[in-house]
């Protein structure tokens, strides 16, 4: 099974930088040959790009806000958003903007673009704070970096085993 783990975020952005960590101690993990672990930053179009080369998995790592305490780490199939209820003119708008940070809307360009595959794995963290210009994550979303990296290491796991 060929799986695309990407990780985005910004590192000047605080807790934005949850990604972009759990990249930095995935390299020292061992994956088969068919994982290929990247960094995508904040570019919605870079993870597009990424998956032109036909996946059977995509697994997202990003800092997601979903109400949780900070540092809250949370794995979750996605659901890809019907892209019938965007008008051509919206989806090409994802694509034009170099910074879409949204999942669901990379998840739409994707699919719009026909390589989202069928399985989706986002695992996210819940920041303290995304707005700051700091290039340091706040202490709980940096202690939950080890356990995003597990949560990645496993759902690989899961995956290759199918």
């Amino acid at each position: 099974m060929e799986i695309l783990v990407a990780c985005m975020g910004n590192l000047l952005r605080g807790d934005d930088g949850f990604g972009v960590a759990v990249a930095d101690a995935l390299r020292d993990r061992d994956f088969p040959a068919s994982v290929d672990i990247v960094e995508v930053g904040i570019s919605g179009v870079s993870m597009a790009q990424e998956l032109l080369d036909e996946y059977d998995a995509f697994v997202l790592v990003d800092a997601m806000e979903t109400g949780d305490d900070p540092g809250t780490v949370s794995v979750s199939r996605a659901s890809v958003p019907d892209i019938d209820q965007y008008s051509d003119r919206e989806v090409a708008s994802f694509a034009a903007d170099m910074h879409q940070t949204d999942p669901s809307k990379i998840l739409v360009l994707g699919e719009a673009l026909g390589v989202l595959p069928d399985v989706v794995v986002l695992v996210g963290c819940e920041p303290t704070d995304t707005d700051e210009l700091t290039d340091r994550l706040s202490r709980p979303v940096r202690e939950a970096v080890p356990e995003g990296a597990d949560q990645v290491e496993r759902i690989v796991d899961e995956l290759v085993r199918q």
